[in-house]
């Protein structure tokens, strides 16, 4: 009988593949990458037209010893990586790795882990293409150019440590024009006027707002202006003026891509982006589910398409009809309005493998945060095959001495998808005695409420919207969106307080450096035109290295003029107040690969460090010491006493100052 290997990138997977194939097949994994180019130097040879030199990477030796045995065993190897540039390119590697020639490879890729997709993918087998390799050679070769180039410009200018990114530094100049054009904002003053009326015969009061004078709309700059509109109004009665029903047709969400699967996860399920994506891929390599074994959630987690498979399309469309009728079926295709050019649709949306895994049925066999993530992608899924909720709206205009107050309801006719994926401001509030109102409906004010405001500076990002804005603008893929912000938050070149994302100072200052010498790496429009180049060389429309060609010049002399007319940047380390007890300075806060920690100023004199236990400004419940914040062995924050452990008070929440 003949014998097959089937090789995957990560070795949670094996479990998954293997109960679809039979025993003449072993499924092995390469535990990603297997080559690289060499960590200590760029690795690339400018003088030889940019020819790359890989290296095995450290560690992976006794891997690719494992999987050349099980190579000499086999008649046939399939190479089964991921479906995108990265895992063709790992292919490519392995195939170079284990010295297969052209005619023992047969690449194989599939946008879900199920039986009919392995099997399908076995069937049609295919050579490595060498377009998708390039493109991810040219997203690394340049990512190492711009790292290994610019990086030890920052260190000799500011300090060791730092580091620039093609698509990292891009992102950090949008964090901090953002940061400016909040600090520049000058926020001006504006009044509202809400009241509650009440109608003869109701019991329930109507919320109206001031719209204007007449017809006209009017801008209250200030008290003045307010207290006049409110000695008009003493004593004044309400008449209704217009009522108005119309009826709103609320489109079905399109179905998860990574970028709008990273922005909800963080907004419903307070998911950084990078936790998202960890357990997505857990849920597409596999989940031991009772009864079932390992089985593949969600198709493929990195994907800019909202495109659906015929087959997933009719199974949601069986499953809709069976559990909800026939009436909650989506009518016809619908599409991405955007009609965003630069979107690959190399892939299908993100979607369960299974509709009729409901998630209350799987429950049992996934982690909580599994578990929450699969419903979101499951009721979104299936919410974007159903039929569109129709909503009805009544507005109605009241007058009163001359000014005008809109007051309205609204109520859900058709529920159709949001009877599935209903988010809070979906929820129609049905106000009856605005339904009752007559034409001849007289109303008296409860309370006049005035309120005064001041326009609000545009938002801090965090890290939905800054996924949202580098989707808009081009800038990188679905799988870079995660790794650039957490570059970010480890390099310490931004902080994350209360879900929104702050520059730091040393921030601030690698971002002036890159401005100020490698304006082009940092320009959001040039990044995105990079994008659209490597799109190019997937699709065989430009040479690799031309890219490179193109490139190289220009930063190597941005480089050069960098290193000659850049000035040392000081940056003074943040001053606590804790005592070192070595030598009575006060210690002061660095950061290392594991966050912040305290260390003497008196180095390489005094060598103390202790650990940095960020207090919150509350005093302990049991001993009246600070409450600190701490992390689990996992990494799961808490709040404890500072005292710890001659105190043992810990809590999950924040506790509140009393």
């Amino acid at each position: 009988m003949a014998k097959y290997l089937v090789i995957v990138e990560s070795p949670s997977k094996i479990k998954t593949i293997k109960k679809f194939l039979g025993s003449q097949y072993t499924v092995a994994a390469s535990f990603g990458h297997v080559r690289d180019l060499p960590k200590s130097q760029l690795g690339i040879d400018v003088n030889n037209d940019f020819e790359p030199k890989y290296i095995t990477i450290r560690g992976k030796g006794d891997v690719l010893a494992s999987l050349r045995r099980e190579v000499k065993k086999a008649d046939k190897v399939y190479l089964a990586t991921d479906p995108d540039r990265e895992g063709e390119a790992i292919s490519w590697h392995l195939a170079a790795a284990l010295k297969l020639t052209d005619k023992d490879i047969h690449r194989i890729s599939f946008n879900e882990i199920t039986k009919s997709a392995v099997k399908a993918a076995l069937a049609n087998s295919r050579k490595i293409d060498m377009d998708l390799v390039n493109a991810q050679q040219t997203r690394r070769m340049l990512d190492r150019m711009v790292g290994y180039m610019i990086s030890p410009v920052l260190w000799a200018k500011v300090k060791r440590g730092l580091s620039a990114g093609r698509v990292q530094s891009a992102v950090l100049k949008m964090i901090c024009d953002r940061e400016n054009e909040i600090a520049a904002f000058v926020p001006s003053e504006y009044w509202t006027l809400e009241t509650e009326l009440k109608c003869e015969g109701e019991k329930k009061t109507i919320p109206a707002k001031l719209y204007g004078k007449g017809n006209e709309k009017l801008d209250i700059k200030n008290k003045e202006e307010i207290d006049n509109i409110l000695a008009d109004l003493e004593g004044t009665s309400f008449s209704v003026a217009n009522i108005k029903v119309s009826e709103k047709t609320k489109k079905a969400p399109l179905p998860f891509t990574t970028s709008t699967m990273q922005q909800e996860a963080t907004k419903q399920l307070n998911f950084p982006t990078a936790k998202t994506m960890r357990i997505a891929q857990q849920l597409y390599e596999g989940i031991d589910l009772k009864g079932k074994g390992a089985t593949g959630m969600i198709s493929y987690l990195r994907t800019d398409s909202t495109r659906v498979s015929e087959e997933a399309a009719t199974a949601a469309k069986e499953y809709i009809a069976e559990n909800y009728g026939e009436t909650y079926l989506r009518n016809g295709e619908r599409t991405d309005s955007k009609n965003k050019s630069n979107v690959q649709d190399a892939h299908e949306a993100i979607r369960p493998t299974d509709i009729s895994l409901h998630p209350a049925l799987v429950k049992d066999s996934m982690t909580r945060d599994q578990f929450r993530l699969y419903q979101l992608i499951w009721k979104r899924f299936t919410a974007s095959q159903m039929a569109d909720a129709t909503i009805s709206t009544r507005r109605v205009r009241l007058m009163a001495n001359g000014y005008s107050f809109d007051a309205s309801t609204s109520n859900v006719e058709f529920a159709g998808y949001l009877s599935v994926y209903a988010e809070p401001e979906d929820e129609a509030k049905v106000n009856k005695a605005i339904i009752n109102l007559k034409k001849d409906s007289v109303l008296t004010a409860t309370e006049l409420l005035p309120k005064q405001h001041f326009t609000q500076a545009t938002a801090h990002y965090n890290e939905a919207s800054l996924v949202k804005a580098m989707e808009e603008q081009g800038i990188g893929r679905p799988s870079t969106y995660a790794p650039t912000i957490s570059t970010l938050l480890n390099r310490h070149y931004v902080i994350k307080e209360d879900k929104n994302l702050y520059v730091t100072e040393l921030g601030e200052v690698v971002n002036q450096i890159m401005e100020q010498s490698f304006s082009s790496i940092v320009d959001v429009t040039f990044t995105a035109n990079f994008e659209s180049l490597l799109d190019m060389v997937e699709e065989g429309r430009m040479e690799w290295k031309a890219v490179l060609r193109n490139f190289y010049p220009d930063l190597n002399a941005a480089v050069t003029t960098a290193n000659e007319e850049l000035e040392k940047v000081e940056i003074h380390d943040e001053v606590s107040d804790e005592v070192c007890e070595l030598c009575g300075r006060n210690m002061v806060i660095k950061y290392g690969p594991h966050g912040k920690f305290l260390a003497c100023p008196g180095f390489p004199e005094c060598k103390n460090t202790k650990t940095y236990l960020e207090k919150i400004g509350v005093a302990c419940p049991l001993c009246g010491k600070d409450v600190v914040i701490r992390k689990t062995k996992k990494g799961r924050r808490y709040y404890g006493c500072i005292d710890n452990p001659n105190c043992e008070y810990m809590s999950w929440q924040r506790p509140k100052v009393k």
